[in-house]
């Protein structure tokens, strides 16, 4: 009876007890919804952080990118050029017209063009194309203000394809030259300029941005440039950027945008594949042009080469495998190739100690050169490596 009694004591604790436990639980559960999911009023919480977070982000949209933009887009100017060109009338060049009409004289023509251009000291010296302004008989220059001054061309080295201009202003904004030596594959890279004449519409330019793709770049044009040590880049470069800013992530310069590849003969815009000449190399050419007015590369070296196909190199007995820079197919008598000692069949295989895969190769070595340059060739002669040395002159 007394074990009844007992068991009946404690069905009755656990009746009491049980309930208590599970309000327990039930109130701790909407506790822990309210902090969690419900939105608390303490300063600390998780959710209020994330709101102010997101408020923050959308109050101020600055970045690295908008920060660059906002100190560069000052220095950059457009630039108009007026060029006088000869032109032929293309019926009278045409054999059946002669015939009737005889040889028609040439005339001029006024052709304009546009690019970009950055300033680079505050007294009003700017840097852009050569193929932007070298030939330009006008050449004006608007700045973001929308002010449209005329500048002067203070030097241009056609080869390197870099021009250096002047206009007659003080205290104006300009950019700093980063160390293009210590660029980065996969870094930020951000182009502004004038494409398509833009910037003309209300005096600001346009703004794209992309990384570095590759560095250290040769790239051949089919024209007497040496687009040597260039910098390859996605960023988004079309007609008329020619001439502006590459920038890196700091809003220094690491290039001058130059070049596009368009990916066919009918389409003009950019595809993602663009190049700028590295502003080491730029800040070089700029520094002669400035003391000089131009670089004087009027030197011949007297000799013509060829690739070495597979024909030649049978007929030079030479291993089909290999890479050779190029066979010398003529010389000039009593040039300087010749006097120095280069033969004809020699087969050049390094210039200045580089090695050169190819004919354009040793042209784009060579043609990068300046009078007083010493050119050194190594060559292959009847199997032995020659060398040979020699002064370039200015030629007569």
């Amino acid at each position: 009876m007394e074990a009844v009694i007992r068991e009946n004591k404690q069905m009755s604790k656990y009746k009491i007890v049980m309930p208590i436990v599970l309000l327990a639980v039930l109130i701790g559960g909407v506790l822990l919804g309210k902090i969690y999911f419900g939105g608390s009023n303490e300063p600390n919480s998780n959710i209020f952080t994330t709101q102010q977070n997101n408020q923050d982000i959308t109050d101020d949209r600055q970045n690295a990118i908008t920060r660059v933009v906002s100190k560069a887009s000052d220095c950059i100017v457009g630039i108009n050029v007026e060029e006088v060109k000869e032109v032929q009338n293309p019926f009278f060049d045409d054999p059946f017209f002669r015939q009737f009409f005889g040889e028609s004289t040439p005339r001029t023509q006024v052709v304009r063009g546009l690019g970009s251009g950055f300033i680079i000291s505050e007294d009003g010296y700017i840097l852009t194309n050569d193929h932007v302004a070298g030939n330009a008989t006008k050449i004006s220059v608007t700045l973001t203000s929308g002010e449209t001054v005329e500048a002067e061309l203070i030097g241009k080295d056609p080869t390197t394809d870099v021009a250096l201009l002047k206009i007659n202003k003080k205290g104006l904004p300009f950019l700093r030259f980063a160390n293009s030596d210590r660029v980065l594959i996969g870094e930020w890279a951000i182009a502004l300029g004038n494409p398509f004449g833009l910037f003309e519409i209300n005096a600001k330019p346009t703004v794209t941005v992309g990384v570095v793709s590759a560095t250290n770049m040769k790239v051949f044009s089919g024209q007497n440039r040496v687009y040597n040590d260039m910098i390859q880049t996605d960023a988004s470069i079309n007609s008329g950027n020619s001439g502006g800013p590459l920038l890196d992530a700091n809003g220094d310069v690491i290039g001058m945008n130059t070049i596009i590849y368009t990916g066919g003969q009918f389409n003009q815009g950019s595809i993602g594949v663009g190049f700028a000449i590295s502003i080491n190399r730029v800040k070089k050419i700029m520094e002669e042009l400035k003391a000089n007015g131009k670089i004087d590369r009027s030197f011949n070296v007297g000799f013509r080469i060829q690739a070495v196909d597979d024909r030649i190199a049978e007929y030079l007995k030479l291993d089909k495998k290999k890479d050779y820079g190029a066979v010398v197919v003529q010389l000039q008598p009593g040039g300087l190739s010749d006097r120095a000692g280069l033969k004809v069949e020699d087969v050049i295989i390094k210039v200045n100690d580089v090695q050169v895969k190819n004919d354009q190769e040793v042209i784009f070595a060579i043609n990068d050169m300046r009078v007083g340059d010493k050119l050194k060739l190594t060559v292959l002669r009847n199997g032995d490596e020659e060398e040979i040395e020699m002064e370039l002159e200015r030629a007569n």
